[in-house]
């Protein structure tokens, strides 16, 4: 049969639009590169890579300058006198810091080393006289102790966010993909049932004038006349319907699709040019392996990072429940040199040593259960994460195997809907001969007519299904099966 289906023809004055002849192959070409969802993937993804970038760099060396300049003073301030009494005393200074540091996180044991570089300037505008300060050189360390390392945790866990970010990127096309083969099949559909809609309505026609004439020759009954009235009546209800559904189907796939072109002529300005869908009958033969399709969907999926990524996360949060409630402590370190003098470069000749160190600590006394309590409950949340990524792998499995053997039987069904279509279109041609030779009945002829119908219809959603299958089957593994390699 011909596999071709022209689109509602749009007629005004003066001419028609020319339809735009589309296979599924571009439709879902031009969704993956033009729609909405595909250009809000395409954002996110980005969104996703600059955050990553920005993980990044937490661990690299970070250089910043920090001070205030100037920071000017004039006021009353209260000083303690010798004797015990507050005297109010005015003051008018500039107090001027500069501080340039370069800093370095230490993911292994969750600490910070610093070297920084200090100048501070004091300006006494009452007894005009200038004072400076500074740090020449200092090396610090700031080192947690007993305590929950996240940089640890963040190094594994956040490449694994970004490489199911990825996935989701490609899954994202993949969905766009499977939602344009949806759509291009609606319309479709919609397509054929206005067609055969309109091949119903001219048949009932010339068949309803055929038999009038038979009427008056006394070869059928007024009944029989009727019911062919009847069916011409049923014809011309069917198609008003059947161009309002193509319509709408043709509306949904150009939203899809974000196409908004026009005629250029003045006859069809602001009128879109309607769609020619071809049928996509050419079933590609290829084999699906079951352990193959596991393996790709378990390798490239999304869910399968997340996976991972759930269950290191159950893990980081029993550790950090587990060290948060003992001894928790931060040494703090600081050596370098200082000086002070009435000029700038005072500060740098012969400065002294200068040196810190302070271990800050906190030990929980007295908690009432709190800490054996968050412990537990972090230890639970683990438990029903194994639980749940258990319960999903083996779902995901069953999705796999479903998609797989669906798919093998939609193939074998393209093919059988496809000979019963053309049987029942050569029966119909027959049968419609016997009827004008007054050798078939109208019952048996409507018979023939909703036999072809519904072949016809069988055919195209047999066709439907098993593209629906063959574009799920690539989103649930990632995989193309046709050319062996992992989709990017």
């Amino acid at each position: 049969m011909q596999l071709t289906l022209l689109v509602l023809v749009i007629a005004v004055a003066g001419g028609a639009a020319q339809p735009l002849k589309l296979t599924l192959g571009e439709v879902v070409t031009i969704a993956r590169e033009q729609s909405i969802a595909s250009k809000q993937a395409i954002t996110q993804q980005k969104t996703n890579y600059w955050k990553y970038r920005s993980f990044l760099a937490d661990f690299r060396p970070q250089l910043s300058l920090d001070g205030s300049l100037p920071s000017f003073t004039r006021s009353f301030v209260q000083v303690v006198q010798p004797d015990g009494t507050i005297a109010f005393q005015p003051v008018s200074n500039n107090n001027s810091l500069l501080n340039l540091s370069l800093s370095q996180n230490i993911p292994f044991t969750g600490g910070s080393i610093y070297v920084q570089q200090q100048f501070q300037r004091f300006d006494d505008f009452l007894n005009r006289r200038t004072l400076y300060n500074g740090i020449p050189f200092a090396i610090g360390l700031s080192q947690p102790l007993f305590r929950f390392n996240l940089m640890k945790w963040d190094r594994r866990t956040e490449p694994l966010r970004y490489a199911e970010s990825n996935q989701q990127y490609i899954e994202a096309l993949e969905q766009v993909a499977l939602d344009a083969t949806s759509l291009y099949f609606d319309l479709l559909v919609a397509q054929v049932n206005l067609q055969i809609a309109e091949t119903n309505r001219a048949n009932n026609d010339t068949l309803y004038t055929i038999a009038r004439h038979k009427l008056e020759l006394g070869k059928i009954s007024r009944n029989d006349l009727l019911q062919l009235q009847l069916s011409v009546l049923n014809a011309r209800k069917d198609l008003a319907s059947a161009r309002q559904t193509a319509e709408v189907a043709s509306l949904k796939l150009r939203t899809l699709m974000n196409r908004r072109e026009e005629e250029n002529g003045p006859a069809m300005a602001g009128r879109p040019r309607p769609f020619e869908l071809v049928i996509p009958t050419e079933v590609r033969d290829f084999t699906v392996d079951l352990q193959l399709a596991l393996k790709q969907a378990f390798s490239n999926r999304s869910d399968a990072i997340a996976f991972r990524r759930k269950l290191l996360e159950a893990e980081r949060d029993m550790e950090k429940a587990r060290k948060e409630n003992g001894l928790n402590a931060t040494l703090n370190a600081d050596f370098g040199l200082t000086n002070r003098g009435n000029r700038p470069g005072d500060v740098y000749v012969r400065p002294q040593d200068r040196q810190f160190v302070e271990i800050q600590f906190t030990v929980p006394v007295m908690t009432w259960g709190r800490a054996r309590a968050r412990t537990e409950t972090a230890r639970a949340n683990q438990e029903l994460t194994l639980q749940t990524v258990e319960q999903a792998k083996r779902t995901f499995e069953q999705q796999i195997y479903t998609q797989v053997t669906l798919l093998d039987m939609l193939r074998q069904q393209v093919k059988l809907t496809a000979e019963a279509d053309q049987i029942a279109q050569s029966r119909y041609q027959i049968a419609q001969e016997r009827f004008k030779l007054s050798d078939l009945t109208v019952t048996d002829l409507g018979i023939a007519i909703q036999d072809k119908d519904r072949a016809r219809r069988d055919a195209i959603l047999a066709l439907r299904d098993y593209w629906q299958a063959y574009y799920t089957l690539r989103l649930l593994t990632l995989y193309d099966f046709e050319a062996g390699h992992k989709i990017q």
